[in-house]
Formats: C-alpha cells, structure tokens, sequence
C-alpha cells in the first residue's frame, strides 16, 4: 500500500472518531449522544416502556399464570379481575398470558424484519452509490418500482402470495420497506464519497469494499439507526394489521393482531378483549417512536429532513412515494 500522503485528510473511521473525541473532550460522538438522550424524559419513557415489554417477553414463561393455549371452558369471557388479571376469551384462556407470550412473538418478529431491512437496504445503497454507472441505474430502477407501490398494499400482495403465516408477513414487509433505505444511503453515500477521506483512502490503494465498509458504511449508520427505530412502530402496525387480516399468524398462536382478530365476534359485548391487545400495540408503537425521536435529536440534529423524508414513504397510505 502507498505511504500516506503529507497533508492528506483523515483517512479511516477510527482516526475521525479520535478526532471528535479529542474536540469533545468527553468521550467521543457516542458518549455525547448517549447524554443528550439521557436529557430528553419523553425519549427515557419509551426506552424504560421497551425494556419492560422485552423483559416480560423474554420471561412470559416465568410471569405468565397459565399456558397460552390453556383453555378453561368453565371460566371463559370472564370479566378482568380475579383469578384472570385480564379476563378470559371465548375458549376460557387467560388473556395476560395470552398477551405476553404475544409480546414474545410481536417484538421478535419487528426485530427480525427491521434487522433483514437494514442490511439489504445499507447493502443496496452502498453498492448504488458507490459504484455508479450501469450498476447505480439498474438497482435504482428497481427501488423505483418498488417505491411505485404504497407499502400496505404491497405487503398485502406479498403476503397473499405467500400463503397465510408469521414468515410470510416478514418476509412481505421486508419487501415493502428496504426500498426507502436503499434510496436514503445512496443519497448519503454519493455525498461522503466526495470527501477528503474517502479519496485519500482510495489513492493509498483500499480495496472498493473497504472503502465502503471502513470509510463510508460509519457516516451513514447513524440516520439509519435513527429512521430503523422510528420505524419498528410502523412495522408492528404494518405485522398486526397483516394478522388482523388472517394473513400472518394463525390462531391459537398467540400474537396481538391474531389476538384482534379472535376478538371481533366480541366487540360490543366483550370489548376487554379487543382493548388489551390494541392498547399494548399502541403503547408499544408510541415508546419506538418517542426513542426515535429521542435518537434523531441526539445523534444528529442536523438529520432530522433527511430522516423525516424517508419515513413519508413508509407505511402512509397517499404518501409521496
């Protein structure tokens, strides 16, 4: 590899993140950041609301009265109260279990869809961005026509095509999401790849994919966290209404929007049973958000356009995709 250039600008992640840690002089970007959301209450509520909700899924085993799928013919649409914290259904099971073991399956399945939605989309934007030409036309014509399509109704098609089922409704908003990410990284990569930095990383001899990787993958990261967990709020709407539908997971899997669905035939005379899944979704769909929030602010004022145009093309029926 060639000897540095005299005078060159930084040239690796690692020596820009020494340099803001030395202009900070407190620890760096990420300690910054981490006390500036430590300062914002609302963006505190949603974290401590996440990590209740992911304690109780983790140990449903342990905080659950009964089985799941326990019926209890005798007991069933019990008032809450009593034996039953929440009530029973229509088949005598016990709601709260019900509930945790479907924060299990709800907050598992936002993970792994919102995980498969960063990595193919940074992995599409990169490569787009960076490499130009034919290659940056044909992927951008595919997000174009993925972008063609409103996310809901295209997760829809998916999902029908897929067949009923929990991978089916992952795999069908994975689909409709990358797309907006792809566009977003490109946007910045064809930005950074302009920088003093990244030239002189490419003239000292690194290979494309560690450019990609060590210089310009760290500049782009954080507006993507920050639109990621924005989003998990859209995406468990997005699932729940999938298996509202019938499409996702199917009963007695005990997951909030099947649970929804179960529900219907008892709205006016046992609204419980809708309301206790529905407000859970909602809490949980208000803490990503005001995270989200709390992050954009933290890691980068500055983002909040770049980030806020991205998510109008995400799960809004009529946006300007």
């Amino acid at each position: 590899m060639a000897e540095p250039i005299p005078g060159a600008p930084v040239s690796s992640a690692r020596d820009r993140v020494g340099v803001f840690r030395g202009a900070s002089g407190s620890g760096g970007v990420a300690v910054v950041s981490l006390r500036r959301l430590g300062r914002d209450p609302a963006a505190l509520v949603g974290l401590l609301f996440i990590t209740v909700a992911t304690i109780a899924a983790i140990g449903a085993p342990l905080f659950a009265p009964y089985p799941p799928d326990e019926p209890h013919f005798a007991q069933s649409l019990q008032p809450p109260g009593g034996h039953f914290v929440l009530g029973t259904d229509g088949l005598g099971r016990d709601e709260f279990s019900r509930l945790l073991y479907g924060a299990r399956i709800s907050l598992a399945s936002v993970a792994v869809a919102t995980l498969v939605i960063v990595v193919v989309g940074v992995t599409v934007g990169l490569i787009s961005g960076y490499s130009g030409g034919i290659v940056d036309d044909v992927l951008q014509r595919i997000v174009e026509i993925v972008m063609a399509f409103p996310s809901l109704v295209l997760a829809l098609v998916v999902a029908g095509i897929l067949g009923p089922g929990l991978k089916s409704i992952v795999i069908a908003v994975v689909v409709a999401s990358w797309a907006s990410y792809a566009r977003l990284v490109r946007g910045m990569v064809l930005s950074t790849r302009q920088q003093g930095y990244v030239e002189a990383a490419v003239v000292q001899g690194a290979r494309n994919s560690r450019v990609m990787v060590k210089e310009i993958l760290p500049n782009v990261l954080p507006p993507v966290i920050v639109l990621a967990t924005l989003e998990m709020g859209g995406l468990l709407l997005a699932m729940s209404s999938l298996s509202f539908l019938g499409l996702g997971a199917q009963p007695p899997t005990p997951e909030w929007g099947t649970m929804l669905n179960e529900a219907r035939p008892y709205f006016e005379s046992h609204v419980y049973l809708m309301i206790v899944p529905g407000l859970a979704i909602t809490l949980l769909v208000l803490a990503f958000n005001l995270v989200g929030d709390g992050l954009r602010d933290a890691l980068d004022p500055r983002s909040s356009a770049l980030v806020s145009g991205s998510r109008r093309r995400l799960w809004r029926p009529g946006s300007d995709r």
